[in-house]
């Protein structure tokens, strides 16, 4: 196991969040901890391509630079966040995500990696 994956994996149990994933900026997969039946590379390549795209919507708009992007669904929530220029941090909750907030996960993670 790699050190991003235990990070990810140390992630979970410690917030309580389904899933985790780092993502190049390319939109290659580079480690996760997914349920089964998820498609890394299918996750990949969207994150990357909707943090992209919210970047651009983010700067046209002059709000300034995007910190993160948070998908709020009927059966939880998806959130992004860039890390650094070369990477993206998906994190899958559940309407029940310790901490009060989803966010709070994945910006714990996104400082250790």
């Amino acid at each position: 196991m790699d050190r991003y994956s235990q990070i990810l994996q140390e992630l979970i149990k410690n917030t309580g969040l389904e899933g985790a994933s780092l993502v190049s900026a390319d939109g290659l997969p580079i480690s996760s901890v997914l349920k089964p039946g998820m498609e890394e590379d299918r996750i990949a390549a969207m994150s990357a391509a909707i943090l992209s795209l919210g970047e651009r919507v983010s700067e046209e708009l002059a709000k300034g630079t995007l910190e993160q992007i948070t998908i709020k669904a009927r059966d939880g929530y998806v959130i992004l966040t860039g890390v650094g220029t070369d990477a993206v941090m998906v994190v899958l909750a559940n309407n029940n995500a310790k901490a009060g907030s989803p966010s709070y996960g994945d910006q714990k993670g996104s400082r250790e990696t």
